[in-house]
């Protein structure tokens, strides 16, 4: 270590008398140091700091993120398939793809590109550091948006539907977003503005300290999108977005849960219930929603809330979907929501939802009733309140093994069969609806994320705080 700390500093004093170049000329420089602030006794870490330069991140290195790690527009950071990056507690270390930056994180199924804690196997937890942060300029409905939790403030979005903020594909991130103060936070993966241009297949994000996914507006579209062990929502939708997402899978553990109620889905249109020109109108299809409850006499979480949080004249479509597991069903917050949904600017469609108690319910001051909302959602997907989830599950050909139940946090099952070759779960699916005509979606006989084929094979990992890395 201390040779390569010598040969380090003659490189530095070397490059510092080499006048012929200006600041911008001279290569970013990365110090490899030991246990840099990653805790792992032994670990050598590549430190990545401040604003980076175009450069390539390789599997022969082990990098950390300290403190609030920028690419700033016209620069581009490349990760090789098979690389960490770890994020620093201390500093809460996050990486932010600014407007005009772009990542190239491709992976493979054999090679996945791992973001993670930096803390040691077994005591890793979620909010360990600050997650992804991806910003694009296509278009949001609100005003010069500065996106949460990132200081200096950034703002995001634009008018070009198909930007282009790179390649997240394969990629895991781990133990990441941070509640800053209550209502400004990171989440595991957060999308700002992100355009269509950019690829995120196969991404999976588990113990985040805030929500899964976030799309503030954009318009980016994914396939094979998994939550594991999620504080906050699954899957939260804002600001205008317009994208599409086909196959989703989230999995909630029954002991997290945050104190502004958890969900599989909250989808918002804004901030507010302000009218916009541009309206949260994207599309999910085939989404598995595994909620913590195996069994409906498990005792979990109180701030459990609903398999669907519909708010603030949101219009967003999902169908083909199944939703297990929660302690209630589908919420409709407002009366512009409602109204979205009755008058099909939004659809819900083809869609099994196991709800037994609060199966449907409405916000303050709606005139429609959530008599009225069961009516519309009974009219084009499935209600089962059946209390006997065992003969519920085998019913739709869901196996029990993918439930998290009452094992502790690092307890889940080894080889979860996530296949459903039988059941009613195998037929019902249809594409035929214009919200789902574009060739982006692979139709699809089965509803939920899952037919004869397990996708989540080889570049998952299902307990990460033991995983060694």
């Amino acid at each position: 270590m201390k040779n390569n700390l010598i040969k380090l500093s003659s490189l530095v004093f070397s490059l510092l008398i080499i006048t012929a170049c200006s600041y911008d000329d001279v290569p970013p420089i990365t110090i490899i140091v030991e246990n840099g602030g990653g805790n792992q006794p032994g670990v050598e870490y590549v430190e990545l700091i401040g604003n980076l330069s175009t450069q390539t991140l390789t599997k022969n290195n082990k990098y950390l993120l300290k403190g609030q790690v920028f690419v700033r527009e016209n620069q581009v950071l490349t990760i090789e398939p098979g690389t960490l990056i770890f994020g620093d507690k201390g500093t809460k270390g996050t990486l932010i793809i600014d407007r005009g930056g772009k990542i190239i994180a491709d992976g493979t199924a054999n090679e996945p590109i791992v973001f993670t804690s930096a803390l040691p196997v077994g005591s890793r937890d979620r909010g360990d550091w600050g997650g992804l942060v991806i910003l694009g300029k296509a278009p949001v409905n609100q005003a010069d948006p500065v996106i949460e939790g990132v200081t200096p403030t950034v703002v995001f979005g634009g008018t070009d539907t198909n930007d282009n903020s790179g390649i997240l594909r394969y990629v895991r991130v781990e133990f990441a977003g941070i509640e800053l103060t209550p209502n400004n936070e990171t989440n595991s993966i957060t999308l700002g503005g992100v355009g269509s241009g950019t690829i995120m297949d196969y991404c999976q994000v588990s113990w985040g300290g805030d929500d899964g996914f976030e799309w503030f507006g954009g318009s980016v579209n994914s396939k094979y999108l998994i939550a594991f062990g999620m504080w906050d929502d699954c899957f939260d939708v804002d600001y205008g977005f317009t994208g599409k997402v086909q196959f989703g899978m989230s999995i909630r553990y029954g002991s997290y849960a945050d104190q502004s109620g958890s969900n599989i889905f909250e989808t918002d249109n804004g901030p507010n219930d302000n009218l916009t020109t541009l309206l949260t109108t994207g599309v999910f299809s085939n989404i598995t929603g595994i909620g913590p409850r195996l069994t409906n006499s498990q005792s979990i979480n109180g701030n459990y809330q609903h398999a669907l949080d519909l708010r603030r004249r949101t219009a967003l479509t999902i169908a083909n979907s199944v939703f297990v597991g929660m302690p209630r069903g589908l919420r409709m917050n407002q009366q512009s929501v409602y109204d979205n949904y009755n008058n099909g600017t939004g659809v819900l469609l083809n869609n099994v939802m196991v709800a037994p108690a609060t199966t449907f319910s409405i916000g303050s001051g709606m005139t429609a009733t959530a008599s009225n909302v069961e009516t519309l959602w009974n009219a084009t997907n499935e209600t089962i309140t059946n209390t006997d989830f065992a003969a519920v599950y085998g019913q739709l050909g869901l196996n029990q093994n993918i439930f998290f139940g009452t094992n502790t946090s690092t307890g889940y099952t080894q080889n979860p069969t996530f296949t459903v070759t039988s059941g009613s779960l195998t037929t019902g699916a249809s594409f035929s609806h214009p919200k789902l005509s574009d060739p982006f979606f692979t139709p699809t006989t089965y509803r939920g994320a899952f037919g004869s084929t397990d996708w989540t094979d080889s570049w998952s990992e299902f307990n990460p705080i033991m995983k060694a890395y």
